[in-house]
This record gives C-alpha cells, structure tokens and sequence, in this order.
C-alpha cells in the first residue's frame, strides 16, 4: 500500500474553519475553564483574553511559514531548513509529544462523560478504572477510520459532525444562561480580579491548551486545494476560538450557583478548580433541568471525541514529516495507494496512544504527566518565531506578514511566558520526556549534523526549566511572580532570541534526501 507518492490537495477554505475551530473545542474549554477559574476567579475572561492575543502572534507566525513551506507536518518541518537537523529534531520531538498525549487525554474526557450512564469507568478518585482504560483504548482505535479513507471524507465527516458539534455547544452556553446568570458573580467576591494579576497570568497555560489546536491547519498545509487561503483561515480560526472561550467562560463565572455545587463560602474561587469531573455536567446537574444536562452530557462526549481524532491525524502527519526529515523511520513515509494518506504514521500513532491510554488511566500518577506533558509543545512553540526570522535572512522569498520583524520576538516572548507560567512540576516531566526522546532518536537515526546550530535551542530550554525551578511558580520562589516573569521576557528577547536567529543556517538547508514533493504545484 505504499505506491502512492503524494498527498491529496482536496480540503476547502471551508474545511479548514471548521477543522481548526471544532478541532480546539473540547477538553480544553471543557476542563480548562473551570481550572482557570480556579486560578484566576472571574479574572479567567481576562486570561483568555489575553491567552489569545499570544496565541495569534505565534499563529502569524505560522501563517508565514504555512505559506513559505505548505506541508504535511510543517511546524515540525521549519526548524529544518533555517538550523538542521538536530533543532529540528528537538522541535519535532516537542511537537510529536504533544501529538502523541492529546488523544489519549480526549479519549478518556470521552469515557468521563459516558461514565454518568455506565458506572464503574471513574474511580471514586476521579481517575478511570481499568474499566474506563479499556474503553478509553477502544476510543482510540475508532478514531482511526475517521482518518483513514482519506483527507476528502475526513473533511467532510468533520464538517458534518463539526456543525453539529458547534450548534450544541452554543446551545449548552445559552442555556446556561437562561438557566441560571448571576452578573454579581463577576465582581461581588474580592472583585474581578479576586487573586491578583498573577493569577490571571498563571491561568493562561491552560488556555494555551485549548488554542494550541491552531497548529492542526499547518499541518494539514500539503493537503489544502488553495493554500493562499490558509494564512485566512488560521487568523480566523484563533478569532473564532477566542470568541467561543470567551463565551463559555462568561456562562461558567456567571452561572455558578456556589451551594448547588456544593461550595459552603460563595467566592471561594479556589474550590471551583477542584470540582470533579466536567465541571459543566456538574453544574447542568447542580439545576434538574433535565434538557440543558442531556445536551451537557451529549458535548461533554461528543466535543472530546472529534478533537481526539482530529488530533490523532494531526500527529500522523507530524510523524510522516519527521520521517521525510530523516529523524524517524523511512517506514511512517508510506502512503496508502488508494486513499493517499499516512496510513503507517497514523496507525503507529494510535498504537502508541491506545498503548498511553491504557497503561496511564487506573494510575493518578502517570495520568497526571499524561496533560503535565503537553507542556512539550509549547516548547515546540518557541522554534518558529525564530524560523520565521531566519528564513527572511536566508531570502527566501514567499508572502511575508506586515511587521514580522517585530510579530516573531513577540510570539518567542509569548511562547517563553507560557512555558515559565506552567511550574515547575509540569515542565519539568515535559523536559524529561523531551531529553529521553531527543537522545533516544538521535542514536537510533544518527542526527548528527547541524549540532552547533541547535546549542541555542538546548540552552533555551535549560534555561526555561531552572527558571521554573527557582523562579515563583517553583520550589524555590527566589524571584516573585514580577520579577521572574520580567527576567524571562527580558532573557528571551535579548538573549535567545537573537542568538537563535544568529545561529540560523546562512542558506536553507535543502538536500536531495530530505528534499519533499510537497512544494511541487504550489498555487
């Protein structure tokens, strides 16, 4: 089933909106929303508000490498050709991780809301039983015919369901409001900001993980039917994605009713992020209104399970493009004859995920580092800006965004921010996984090129992790939240940054086998 040599060109503007929006609306607002909350009291609104701004200057970000460098897997892609091998590995690594724990994660989101029917999936704890593992296992194979009968019926079965899901979701939110609002919820309990302004920051890594699904669009570039639309698309689908988060989180802050959620003190904003399970399910519940829970229940099983396998092609296209960068194996390059899609990449990846899935769930523990790990994208983040920069230098010509000479340190500061403001605890398991990966892949495929090329990315990273040690969101709180966030901004712009854009390749790194099919035909 390898016969066929390139990717078909066959989803539409269309396809690419509603893929990217209903891509990101799952566990993310779902979960995160209450967690933000929890942080951040009302002040969440603002977080998001916030999350969002840092989330479009990475995704600009993107909009000009899409369009220089149209194909599958391409975030994993562009660190390759402004340093080489070794940063692009480390980059793609970052993103595989990513690809490979979001699954999985949705997977079981999945199994939470099916546990309100089928009791025994959800221990008492909170985390899934053997049960809930089994079944979050078998979730993960039926994500994969979604994605197998190629990109043409993905997009349309994700167009379809996506409607649908959208449609739910906003009717869940209006609900909710005709249900229960209480606007003195917004500033009746120690004000908007009832934390401080470091709450508001600390939330927005949990948004980061609902806007991360941006990057899905990029990396389905190689399979766009007109890929000048695809710099459109992504700026609409973060404005699309803010307005739905923004949304959601008024609904959640104005619609908490503190006793029938079982919270003695109103405006103990703490407790809200300690609510179990979907906290929106828990509050459609906390009302007996029997229509606004059944449709909570429908999104709370319904959202998760459309980015679960959204996400899961999404990362087979991640691995096909580390295999075409010679940084895993030749074999995750096969493509099925018929449906022309990364048929091995995509099965290893759910493998992979059933595999994660069911080994992390009966154990807090790991099912803990399973959304700690994520944290390995935003690393993953960082490498862009800086290949956006360098690819200028190299005077590669393509479509530049206005004012990128200022967009790409802005997205590197951003990307900085939102892996020091995770902690310490969740990046450094990020960083764990990511050196384990790294060292074990590089052995295996022998990157060695381009070493010095990539100290800058190594550092960085170092650098990021002794930060989160010693910094407030550490153990050891030497610098408070203020301070260790102005010395992150101040180190990332006028350090790394500019010796990642110094430690660019002076010519694009373009050799005959590393070299794709997916520029050929670009309109």
């Amino acid at each position: 089933m390898q016969g066929s040599t390139s990717l078909k060109k066959e989803l539409s503007f269309f396809d690419l909106i509603v893929i990217g929006v209903v891509g990101a609306i799952g566990t993310g607002i779902l979960f995160s929303t209450a967690g933000m909350t929890g942080i951040a009291g009302p002040g969440s609104i603002l977080a998001w508000l916030i999350g969002g701004i840092f989330y479009l200057f990475i995704g600009l970000t993107y909009v000009e490498l899409s369009t220089l460098y149209p194909e599958a897997g391409g975030p994993s892609r562009y660190s390759l050709y402004t340093h080489g091998r070794m940063t692009n590995l480390i980059n793609a690594f970052s993103d595989l991780l990513w690809y490979i724990f979001i699954p999985p994660i949705e997977a079981l989101a999945v199994v939470e809301g099916i546990s309100v029917f089928v009791k025994g999936l959800i221990l008492h704890s909170g985390f899934p039983s053997v049960a809930g593992a089994v079944l979050g296992v078998m979730l993960m194979m039926v994500f994969i015919p979604f994605n197998y009968f190629g990109v043409k019926a993905f997009g349309r079965s994700t167009v379809a369901i996506g409607i649908v899901k959208l449609v739910l979701y906003l009717a869940v939110a209006i609900g909710l409001v005709f249900v229960f609002f209480d606007a003195g919820n917004l500033t009746a309990y120690h004000g908007f900001i009832p934390l401080g302004l470091p709450g508001v920051f600390l939330a927005i890594p949990l948004a980061m993980f609902a806007f991360g699904g941006i990057r899905v669009l990029p990396d389905y570039a190689e399979e766009t039917a007109n890929r000048k639309k695809l710099p459109k698309a992504i700026i609409l689908v973060v404005i699309g994605q803010l307005l739905i988060y923004l949304l959601y989180d008024f609904v959640f802050v104005t619609g908490i009713d503190w006793n029938r959620l079982g919270i003695s003190t109103a405006g103990n904003w703490p407790a809200v992020g300690q609510i179990a399970g979907n906290p929106f399910i828990a509050m459609a519940n906390s009302y007996n209104v029997s229509w606004l829970l059944t449709l909570t229940l429908i999104i709370g099983i319904i959202g998760p399970f459309v980015v679960g396998y959204i996400y899961l092609g999404g990362g087979s296209r991640v691995l096909f493009a580390m295999g075409r960068s010679g940084i895993a194996s030749a074999s995750v390059k096969g493509l099925h004859d018929t449906y022309s899609i990364p048929y091995v990449s995509l099965l290893a990846l759910a493998v992979v995920g059933a595999v994660v899935t069911f080994v992390a769930a009966p154990l807090p523990s790991i099912y803990g580092l399973i959304t700690d790990s994520v944290v390995a994208g935003y690393i993953g983040f960082a490498a862009n800006p800086v290949a956006m920069a360098v690819s200028r230098r190299q005077g590669v010509t393509a479509s530049r965004i206005p004012f990128g000479g200022i967009v790409a340190p802005i997205a590197f500061v951003a990307a900085s921010l939102i892996v020091y403001w995770s902690g310490w605890i969740y990046v450094s398991y990020s960083v764990l996984l990511l050196l384990i990966g790294v060292v074990l892949f590089a052995v295996v495929f022998r990157v060695k090129e381009n070493i010095l090329n990539s100290l800058w990315y190594i550092a960085y990273i170092a650098w990021l992790l002794v930060m989160t040690y010693i910094g407030s969101t550490g153990a050891l709180n030497l610098l408070n939240f203020y301070q260790s966030s102005f010395v992150v901004v101040i180190v990332s712009v006028a350090v790394f940054y500019p010796w990642g854009v110094m430690s660019g390749l002076a010519k694009k790194f373009d050799t005959p086998e590393y070299t794709t099919e997916a520029l050929s035909g670009a309109d």
